[in-house]
């Protein structure tokens, strides 16, 4: 009888296991929005242009570059993405730490600009994110083509000064 239990145990827990491994992106996605600050959202996201964003925020923050170079698009070279992705951790981490507003700029079909102000430090970014062909599936990715740190960390001239400052519809 004892013996019965102990395997019905060990059936359910390696099933229970089994079953976490087939969630991987999802529990992953859980694990990490669970650990961090959601962004605050301002305009029109789609579901996958809203998730990268969301992502690529959690990566700076965690200073995880080679998790954030992942999400580039392929137009960029290897050499782009990793110096663009080490610039945008070293001037962002701080802010990417704590509250973080996106504002989502016209709509998503495609593609979609995106302000990032990182509330704490006072600091914005305009990101670029566009649907990708990676490996035959397309899904939403993050353009990562500022090698100078200047560049990666400068702030958009156009954009207002607080996130939603003109109805999320960019000027150019």
């Amino acid at each position: 009888m004892r013996h019965r239990a102990v395997c019905g145990i060990s059936a359910a827990l390696l099933l229970s296991l089994s079953a976490c491994s087939m969630l991987g992106p999802d529990l992953q996605y859980e694990t990490d929005y669970a650990n961090h600050e959601p962004l605050h959202v301002f305009g029109y996201p789609s579901t996958g242009s809203l998730q990268v964003v969301q992502e690529a925020v959690w990566r700076i923050a965690d200073g995880k570059a080679g998790d954030l170079e992942k999400l580039a698009t392929s137009d960029s070279s290897d050499s782009e993405t990793r110096k663009t992705a080490a610039n945008w951790i070293k001037g962002f981490q701080k802010g990417a730490k704590g509250k973080v507003a996106a504002d989502f700029y016209d709509e998503a079909s495609e593609r979609q600009v995106v302000v990032l102000y990182f509330q704490d430090t006072h600091q914005v970014k305009q990101i670029t994110v566009r649907v990708d062909d990676q490996e035959g599936a397309d899904s939403w990715r993050v353009r990562m083509n500022e090698p100078s740190f200047e560049e990666a960390t400068s702030a958009p001239d156009w954009a207002p000064k607080e996130p939603g400052g003109d109805g999320s519809v960019s000027t150019g």
